[in-house]
């Protein structure tokens, strides 16, 4: 990776930590507390998750083909390799950072850091029956990723997400699509 790249990435990043920090609460639209799903199991969760849908912040800013590889770890934590292809130059802009459940029943519930001792809210909202898409944001509604497996999603599929969010009260009209 370029040091150019490495920068970018890491202000990028502190900014996303800083930002989930900064706000854990429900939504300044007065949003009810955001439900979770009842449990994921944590080795089924694990592997590569392709991006389809985000709201767009700083750190993902001319991101194209991003994906997200989880890895569990020992000690129970999940290791995050984030991956997108940099659209400006074509270069591989990586991130690495570690999770934790902060849900010990559920596990739906995690913290995220790439940088100690920053770390921001990574909930599971939403999750198919067979682990095939994924839905993750976070309480405050600024932060939101829909995955999938492959890196399409069916559109009826897609759009049936799109209106459970927005009744729960997130900004869906700002969704960046891949």
């Amino acid at each position: 990776m370029r040091a150019s790249s490495r920068i970018i990435t890491v202000v990028a990043l502190l900014a996303l930590v800083w930002a989930a920090a900064a706000g854990t609460g429900s939504a300044a639209s007065g949003a009810p507390p955001l439900p979770t799903v009842p449990k994921v199991d944590l080795p089924r969760y694990m592997g590569l998750w392709h991006e389809i849908a985000r709201l767009d912040h700083s750190f993902q800013r001319g991101c194209g083909k991003s994906s997200a590889t989880y890895t569990l770890l020992p000690d129970g934590e999940v290791e995050v390799l984030n991956r997108c292809v940099d659209l400006a130059d074509g270069h591989l802009r990586e991130a690495k950072g570690r999770a934790w459940s902060v849900d010990p029943v559920g596990n739906a519930r995690f913290k995220v850091s790439f940088f100690w001792p920053f770390r921001g809210d990574y909930w599971v909202i939403d999750l198919g029956r067979e682990y095939e898409y994924a839905v993750v944001g976070s309480p405050n509604r600024r932060y939101l990723w829909i995955l999938a497996r492959q890196p399409s999603l069916d559109e009826p599929v897609y759009r049936d997400i799109v209106e459970k969010l927005r009744r729960q009260g997130f900004p869906v009209e700002q969704l960046t699509r891949k």
